[in-house]
């Protein structure tokens, strides 16, 4: 685990393991990864997409893996906020009108227990030889922002990266802070592709991004929190951990009156 702190502000905990399809382990794991975060004392802890239930090999489905909002993996979520005081998000599997084909779904649950926010995974990964379509259903193309504390905080997921109009519109919508769960497939220049996109969104709407990654022999890990200048000021490398950094809005204001990009746009883009 890396440590960097901010001056001032909302700390945040992004953590990174690797779940499994066994939704009991997984739910057990989320119990302990949050406890140890939470040592931390963070305002925010970001857990990896499909944290409740790992993707189904091509040709399979994950359908039957699919909770409600009020499932056990929610219940699990709710719990731990309450018990450590510190607001959560996750990914999981959510059920939706067609039963073989769930929605990716992060799930936003604040300090008290409460749900804050639901954000169903706009872009499916149907790239490199893989099509997530096969298992799941795109949401709505909608921004969800949740706030936490003094911040707002906009929802993507993984894929998502690779469309930088949602990030944008995420940003319009009043997010000082991208939470990016994901679970990044390995493969040739796949993990230079992530840092890459990680560090644009942060620069191109002078943000901060704070994403949390599955690891292991699937996917790349190397979560990280970056600052609006494209500065990775927390890291975690490709092994299990957690890294906390925090957020200022001292520094957000300051990077946006010195590269006031937002601000000198021309173009207004009104997502599909």
């Amino acid at each position: 685990m890396e440590r960097l702190r901010h001056h001032g502000g909302v700390k945040i905990a992004v953590v990174q393991t690797a779940s499994s399809n066994d939704k009991a382990a997984n739910r057990e794991a989320v119990r302990r990864l949050v406890a140890e975060a939470a040592r931390e004392r963070p305002e925010l802890v970001v857990l990896p997409e499909a944290m409740m239930a790992d993707f189904a090999a091509e040709g399979g489905s994950v359908g039957e893996q699919a909770e409600a909002l009020d499932g056990e993996f929610v219940g699990v979520l709710r719990k731990a906020a309450v018990e450590h005081g510190t607001a959560i998000v996750a990914g999981m599997f959510e059920r939706s009108c067609d039963e073989g084909r769930p929605y990716n779904t992060l799930l936003a649950v604040g300090a008290d227990g409460e749900l804050i926010g639901a954000y169903r995974k706009i872009h499916l990964y149907d790239a490199f030889g893989y099509k997530e379509s096969d298992q799941l259903t795109a949401g709505d193309v909608a921004p969800v922002v949740v706030r936490i504390g003094a911040h707002k905080f906009g929802l993507m997921t993984c894929y998502d990266l690779r469309f930088p109009e949602l990030s944008r519109a995420l940003v319009d919508a009043g997010a000082e802070v991208l939470v990016v769960p994901a679970a990044w497939v390995r493969g040739p220049l796949k993990e230079h592709h992530w840092t890459t996109f990680l560090t644009a969104r942060a620069v191109e709407n002078t943000c901060y991004v704070a994403a949390a990654a599955q690891n292991g022999k699937k996917y790349s890990g190397l979560s990280q929190v970056i600052d609006p200048q494209g500065i990775a000021i927390a890291a975690v490398g490709e092994a299990d951990g957690f890294a906390t950094a925090e957020i200022s809005a001292e520094r957000l204001a300051e990077v946006r009156k010195r590269n006031p990009s937002l601000q000198n746009r021309r173009f207004t883009v009104t997502p599909r």
